[in-house]
């Protein structure tokens, strides 16, 4: 018989508004104490202490306008903030301060998360849907340096891009940028070189999530319908449909894929966390604890692995952090 699901480990209550992403910084050197930044509808950003399960500030830099991604660079006195403002925002949080120190317009009215990846101490690269409807900025941060716009050749009838992921085979090696769009498609870009490399139809309805596992090159998007498509990358660098996963329920938020690879977790419009086995996408666990759609999921970067955690936040105004890790 299957175990029952376990209930969240804590609950954050506060917010005030709709929670629409989640980002954890915990790996830095003890004592560090463990942060959830999690960014709400009402444009505020809430610093959760994880000791306390309290705010330990609460950042407002987006002019109320929802925020819908949030990163760390480096440590969690680095944060980039992304508003429906157009705006993505660098704060420095150290010592205790609030302050924003850049930002970036981006003229850019969707919801599509910027990405962000490292390039050396110090040195960022970002990916952020841009103002021409199908395009992709790359800049580099802090300098805010263009590196590449990323245009869809003519006549390709994408849409808007959705949701991107940047990431790297190796330190030092090239940039490569996953991108998500409206048509259903999934676009691999050289960021180099400024094209694409290969393209995938993976949904009829637009990719509204995807995560990558570059050293499985093998990734996983979800949509607005009951599926959720696995595929992979061979070693031309072509997109291919690995496996399709029938759900119960329509529409998936947001996916993640924890850093051991393992598993994988995936925020629902049917108010449910789900968990699967990454290896195979046996289900593991259904988490149903809110009340309206699950908008974000994120794992959390403890260095021991009994430590880390999952949470997820929700329409419903909290967010709930859970201990899966057994």
């Amino acid at each position: 018989m299957a175990l029952p699901p376990p209930d969240p480990q804590f609950v954050l209550r506060g917010t005030s508004a709709a929670v629409h992403t989640l980002h954890f910084s915990c790996g830095g050197q003890a004592p560090d104490i463990p942060v959830l930044f999690s960014g709400s509808e009402n444009g505020f950003i809430h610093v959760w202490n994880l000791k306390t399960h309290r705010v330990d500030t609460a950042l407002d830099g987006h002019g109320g306008k929802s925020v819908y991604g949030l990163e760390t660079m480096g440590g969690k006195d680095r944060l980039l903030s992304q508003g429906r403002d157009q705006r993505i925002c660098l704060w420095d949080l150290a010592e205790g301060r609030t302050s924003v120190t850049d930002s970036v317009f981006t003229e850019h009215v969707g919801f599509c998360r910027c990405s962000l990846v490292k390039l050396a101490q110090g040195r960022w690269l970002m990916a952020t849907a841009a103002k021409g409807l199908e395009e992709v900025q790359v800049l580099e941060l802090p300098s805010k340096t263009s590196v590449c716009t990323l245009k869809p050749e003519l006549g390709a009838k994408l849409g808007m891009p959705m949701c991107l992921k940047l990431w790297q085979l190796s330190c030092g090696s090239q940039p490569l940028l996953l991108a998500g769009y409206e048509d259903g498609s999934v676009v691999l870009w050289n960021v180099t070189m400024g094209k694409a490399l290969s393209q995938l139809v993976c949904h009829q309805e637009p990719v509204m999530s995807l995560d990558f596992d570059s050293e499985k090159a093998k990734g996983i998007s979800g949509s607005s319908e009951k599926v959720l498509r696995i595929w992979s990358l061979n070693e031309q660098q072509n997109l291919q449909v690995y496996k399709t996963h029938e759900l119960v329920n329509a529409g998936i938020s947001d996916i993640t894929i924890r850093p051991d690879k393992k598993i994988v977790a995936t925020a629902g419009w049917d108010h449910r966390i789900r968990i699967f086995g990454w290896k195979k996408l046996k289900p593991l666990a259904v988490l149903d604890y809110h009340t309206a759609t699950v908008h974000c999921v994120s794992f959390s970067d403890h260095r021991t692995p009994r430590e880390r955690l999952l949470a997820a936040g929700s329409k419903d105004q909290r967010v709930s952090v859970w201990s899966i890790y057994t």
